[in-house]
């Protein structure tokens, strides 16, 4: 199996092979972690002998999947949205479930962070009754300073 194999024809025209090793320092992630991605799919190396080489698709595939990580999304989202990239077909289904997953995301998101605002007023409100009982009891109790 060639690296042509997988290729785009942007990839081919951009002709650059990188090795597990070159992209993990790039990336700044493990080769195993490299290696996880292949196994869920979304990397496809061409072999060179016994080594991996990863062509342009590869290496734009790794990036989304980082950049998704990065946002969150589970690996299954992850997958769809590089699949995405690949994709020739009609790419506005595609688009459209994709942007329900961005929007699923951001509303579990947005309950998060009411929810850890709530959180925070709440531990405000211990935290000054607290600072004001140690005031009553240092101001009745001198002794205690």
């Amino acid at each position: 199996m060639s690296a042509a194999t997988h290729a785009t024809p942007a990839a081919e025209g951009a002709g650059r092979l990188f090795t597990i090793t070159e992209l993990a320092a790039e990336f700044d992630i493990t080769p195993r972690a490299i290696r996880f991605y292949e196994d869920m799919g979304l990397l496809e190396p061409a072999r060179s002998g016994r080594n991996r080489v990863y062509t342009h698709r590869d290496r734009t595939r790794l990036k989304l999947t980082l950049r998704g990580k990065r946002l969150g999304l589970s690996l299954q989202e992850v997958k769809q949205l590089v699949d995405m990239y690949d994709s020739e077909s009609d790419a506005v289904p595609q688009l459209k479930a994709f942007l329900e997953v961005l929007r699923q995301h951001r509303r579990q998101l947005q309950q998060q962070l009411d929810d850890i605002e709530v959180t925070l007023a709440e531990i405000a409100q211990h935290e000054e009754r607290c600072e004001n009982l140690i005031s009553e009891a240092l101001a009745g109790n001198p002794a205690k300073v």
